[in-house]
């Protein structure tokens, strides 16, 4: 008999756990295909994984115009998760706050040559070019809530 050397047990140990594990691999995966509610789930992860890469910036509920302290903490809150996005990189998000804060502030042409003084000049670019994406969400939200009142 011929015995065997460790790197070749140790590669024999080596391959059958690797079939092992993807004989794992390939009945949990079968197991879960043929669940009957497997496409319905992986429809809405689909969906929800969409929302929230592009939904960021249709999801933003603004505030009722009318009520000064909610536009105020609305407006604050907007500040400050702009400047956390682009300080951690996120530059599309964080342009969509901060052009959400300058919608709905009451004087938005000095906060304007503030962020132009504070912000990287293609920050603020993108900045200027978003703002006229924005109105028409805040309008639109409007007449949602007044068509919510009138039900």
């Amino acid at each position: 008999m011929s015995s065997l050397t460790p790197s070749t047990a140790l590669g024999i140990a080596a391959g059958v756990c690797g079939t092992l594990f993807l004989g794992y691999c390939i009945y949990f995966d079968h197991k879960r295909h043929k669940d009957p509610d497997f496409k319905k789930k992986l429809r809405e992860k689909r969906r929800t994984k969409k929302a929230s890469t592009t939904g960021k910036r249709t999801t933003t509920n603004f505030p009722n115009m009318k009520d000064h302290e909610a536009v105020q903490r609305f407006f604050l809150q907007e500040v400050q998760l702009g400047e956390e996005l682009l300080g951690a990189g996120d530059l599309e998000n964080g342009v969509d706050h901060l052009g959400n804060a300058v919608a709905v502030c009451g004087q938005p042409n000095e906060l304007l040559q503030v962020l132009q003084q504070t912000l990287q000049p293609q920050v603020f670019h993108l900045l200027i070019q978003r703002l006229p994406q924005i109105a028409p969400r805040i309008v639109a939200q409007e007449r949602q809530m007044q068509e919510d009142d009138v039900e």
